[in-house]
């Protein structure tokens, strides 16, 4: 695996602990800024829309960059919205740096996905994605309890600073380890065109509906493990990163498989996520049983989940800029909805199992769009995919950028 893909996965970790390091920031933020804790918790909200909106919207503006400058601009920018976010006086300013560190997080979590599998082997793509993603993992089990703790002992700002020295590192070794490329040569309309495709749109609903049902439980398995379970607040920290620790073993195992068996991982994945979710909401009360899914479950899920967006640059491989873009979108559709469900069920009375049942009906949802993404794919196997269709064109018109190099190399049909 190019070092070039580790880098890129030390920036996501940076990036992936400012996501969700807010949560345990919300107390101090709106008692420094005298503002409510609602308003305070706006700045998560913010920050997920901003993804959502970003991924697509950053990468259709930069398309024509070579993917190191995109990649140096981005990072740049949020490492400097941070800086101003640390000294930001009042809430509006800090509103805004989450907003703008939310759609240059989404820029380069685009781009980095596409450039991962660019540099890769043909036969370690998925591999790549899950270094990758990884970086969001390795941000759950140290970063965010990491942020949590500069906090408590030095304020909310402190984690802002250590978000952008944490960056710096990843933005020189991006500018000395990322190959300069030439940018696509595809149009505009001819990549969003690639994108209406009802084989992608199903995948990428199948991706949505993943995620949702892995961020629904884990934004509740606080007050799960303490008000169903009966463990001690002390304990929760420990579900936390537990949770964590099986998600770093997912992408690390789940990497290896994928590019070897990659429907066969998909589907067995999502399978065992389904029945495990169930389970969990079944056996919560008891704390053995706890322990062990959280571990089996964040394993699981963050094994099979790179295995999915990859599934989505294969099928969106004729849009090269964009197909990272709606990737990453999808991926924060779920991680949004998936928790604001998981609210509306405790809301509505149903208790703190009930987020865990939400993620078993995701689940079993993303199990039934699942096999009409994949027939579709068998009974359009005997067309040529958009990748390998864009490289015989470039072939036969002589263009070098599309028929060789980098570009060419990082080309597969759908899985």
């Amino acid at each position: 695996m190019p070092f070039a893909v580790y880098v890129l996965g030390l920036a996501v970790f940076a990036q992936g602990t400012s996501e969700f390091m807010l949560s345990g920031l919300v107390p101090g933020i709106a008692a420094d800024l005298h503002v409510s804790i609602p308003a305070a918790g706006l700045l998560t909200s913010a920050f997920a829309i901003g993804m959502v909106i970003g991924a697509p919207a950053m990468t259709l503006l930069t398309r024509r960059w070579p993917r190191r400058r995109a990649l140096l601009v981005f990072l740049g920018a949020f490492i400097a919205v941070h800086v101003i976010g640390a000294l930001a006086t009042n809430y509006a300013l800090l509103l805004a740096t989450r907003v703008a560190a939310a759609l240059a997080n989404a820029g380069f979590w685009a781009v980095a996905l596409a450039t991962a599998t660019a540099l890769a082997a043909p036969a370690a793509r998925a591999r790549a994605t899950s270094v990758v993603v990884g970086g969001v993992t390795v941000a759950c089990v140290a970063g965010v309890p990491a942020g949590a703790l500069l906090g408590g002992h030095w304020g909310w700002r402190a984690a802002f600073w250590a978000v952008a020295v944490v960056s710096v590192p990843a933005l020189i070794a991006i500018a000395r380890t990322i190959p300069e490329e030439r940018p696509s040569t595809t149009s505009a309309r001819g990549e969003l065109r690639a994108l209406a495709d009802g084989r992608l749109a199903l995948i990428l609903t199948v991706n949505a509906l993943f995620q949702g049902a892995t961020f629904c439980t884990f934004t509740y398995l606080a007050p799960l493990a303490t008000n169903v379970t009966g463990l001690g607040s002390a304990w929760v920290p420990a579900v936390l990163a537990l949770f964590g620790a099986g998600s770093f073993a997912g992408v690390t195992i789940g990497g290896r498989i994928a590019d070897a068996h990659p429907a066969a991982l998909i589907a067995t994945g999502m399978t065992a996520l389904a029945a495990g979710w169930a389970a969990l909401a079944l056996t919560a009360g008891n704390p053995a049983a706890l322990i062990v899914l959280v571990f089996v479950q964040g394993m699981v899920a963050f094994g099979t989940g790179p295995a999915l967006i990859a599934r989505v640059l294969d099928r969106g491989a004729a849009a090269p800029a964009l197909a990272g873009g709606v990737a990453t979108a999808a991926f924060n559709v779920g991680a949004a909805v998936g928790p604001w469900l998981g609210g509306v069920a405790i809301g509505a009375g149903l208790g703190y199992r009930s987020p865990v049942w939400v993620s078993a009906s995701l689940m079993a949802l993303a199990l039934v769009v699942s096999p009409l993404s994949s027939g579709r794919l068998r009974r359009g196997s005997s067309r040529p995919s958009g990748r390998n269709r864009s490289a015989r064109e470039g072939t036969r018109a002589g263009d070098p950028a599309r028929s060789g190099g980098r570009t060419t190399r990082s080309g597969a049909s759908p899985r």
